[in-house]
């Protein structure tokens, strides 16, 4: 059955509206109005209502890169905020970005509640956990903070460098950052033998590792899983495969991960969404996840 799943713990984040390509969204007392290109429908409050409640709004200056616009000056470009669950609690450094992000996808949150929930049931003391494309460390620092012994892997140096920010933010240490192509440290780690009783991908549509590596979705993927799948803990484990891509279903995340893992169990597919206060739901991604305890 494919499950619709959307956070359930978020204090520090709201969707409040979106519709006409935009979605207006609180991290903690901050309110922005950002491009959404899933939001193809009317927003469900009037432009007088987005207008008074927004403090910043990007503007694009091309189709990858623009400019934030704030009612008042003061509001600041960087600011924290703090994500809790059951099991743990971890903290973000937001900031503005050219190219419209904040550091942070907040629909991510089921996973990590995923994460930390499985770390916390695994019998094998510090489970170790590998996150691919990585980007800020959410996933990083939520495995890291349930007791993984967590590995962290992304070819941006400088996302790297924000994501050892939010680790020391949120009081934790320790994580191991690797600034490489995905693919090519996948790949030496199955010649070396090594095994990770944790594996998460969020992969990007297109990337370029360190050394100009391409990584094209569609392209790519297959041969990951088929390498990634060998870095699993026969006895206990869980990996988590997220894809933002207009192009992907569900259904074809469920056939990459049988393909490559014909034995899985518990497997779950879906698509993640945020839940608007104002009502609409907005879809952010497909997921297969799975896991095994030792018995």
């Amino acid at each position: 059955m494919i499950q619709l799943l959307t956070p359930t713990y978020w204090k520090d984040y709201e969707l409040i509206d979106c519709g006409d390509f935009e979605k207006l969204e609180r991290f903690g007392n901050v309110i922005l109005i950002r491009p959404e290109p899933q939001a193809v429908w009317s927003k469900a409050l009037s432009p007088a209502e987005w207008q008074r409640l927004h403090h910043i709004k990007f503007k694009g200056r091309s189709a990858t890169a623009g400019d934030w616009v704030k009612k008042d000056p003061k509001t600041p470009d960087r600011w924290h905020i703090e994500y809790k669950n059951n099991d743990v609690a971890i903290k973000f450094r937001l900031g503005l970005t050219s190219f419209k992000h904040l550091g942070i996808f907040p629909e991510q949150a089921v996973n990590w509640d995923y994460i930390s929930g499985n770390i916390k049931k695994f019998k094998t003391p510090a489970p170790k956990v590998l996150n691919l494309f990585a980007y800020t460390g959410g996933a990083s620092l939520i495995a890291r903070a349930a007791g993984a012994d967590t590995t962290h892997v992304d070819s941006i140096k400088q996302v790297v460098t924000w994501a050892n920010e939010n680790q020391e933010l949120s009081g934790l240490k320790d994580i191991r950052w690797m600034v490489e192509d995905a693919l090519k440290f996948v790949k030496r780690e199955v010649k070396r033998g090594k095994t990770y009783n944790g594996i998460i991908l969020d992969p990007p549509a297109y990337g370029n590792g360190p050394n100009g590596e391409k990584w094209k979705l569609e392209d790519n993927i297959n041969e990951m899983m088929s390498d990634v799948i060998q870095l699993l803990d026969p006895e206990e484990h869980f990996l988590i495969l997220n894809t933002y891509s207009l192009g992907f279903s569900s259904v074809i995340i469920e056939n990459l991960i049988k393909n490559a893992f014909p034995k899985v169990s518990n497997l779950e597919i879906g698509e993640l969404y945020l839940q608007a206060t104002a009502g609409p739901k907005l879809p952010l991604g497909v997921f297969g996840k799975f896991y095994k305890n030792k018995s």
